[in-house]
Formats: structure tokens, C-alpha cells, sequence
């Protein structure tokens, strides 16, 4: 990992400080990382964000209400998942 260190340089009676410029993060990869965060700002605004909040609610207290279907649910999910991506020799 790179960091900036300042460097104090001896030659004169007044010491000097540098540091390096480079800059760590490509601006392509800055660019990337602004629309992104753009992106899930708008989406954290939008009204499907509300939809999916509540739809986490509902299913939580599904399952805390629910607890044995609910694993029964998620074995067989996980059951059909196995199957359907089991590789074939």
C-alpha cells in the first residue's frame, strides 16, 4: 500500500519538506467509483428501495413467526440450486 510520506531534506540551514504527487487511484477508477457511488444514491432514494425495506420486514417476521417451514423452505432451495449447478463428470 503507497502513502504520501513527507520527506525533509538536510542540505541547507532551512530543512524542506516534499511529498510525492502521484496519485494512487487511476482516474478511470475514480471515474468508475463516482458513478457507482451515483448510482446507489439514486437508488436509495427511489421508491423500489422502500419496496424491498418492507419485503425484508415481511420476510423476517415470516420467520421469526415461522421458523421450521421456513428452514424446510430454504433446505429445499439450497437442494435444487445443488442439483441444478452440479457439475457433471
Amino acid at each position: 500500500m503507497e502513502q504520501e510520506v513527507p520527506v525533509t531534506i538536510h542540505n541547507s540551514g532551512e530543512p524542506k519538506q516534499e511529498t510525492t504527487s502521484a496519485n494512487p487511484i487511476p482516474e478511470p477508477v475514480r471515474e468508475l467509483g463516482s458513478t457507482v457511488s451515483d448510482a446507489v444514491s439514486s437508488f436509495m432514494e427511489s421508491e423500489q428501495y422502500e419496496q424491498l425495506k418492507q419485503t425484508a420486514t415481511k420476510v423476517k417476521s415470516y420467520i421469526r413467526d415461522n421458523p421450521v417451514p421456513a428452514m424446510l423452505y430454504t433446505l429445499g432451495a439450497g437442494a435444487v440450486l445443488g442439483f441444478l449447478l452440479k457439475k457433471k463428470h
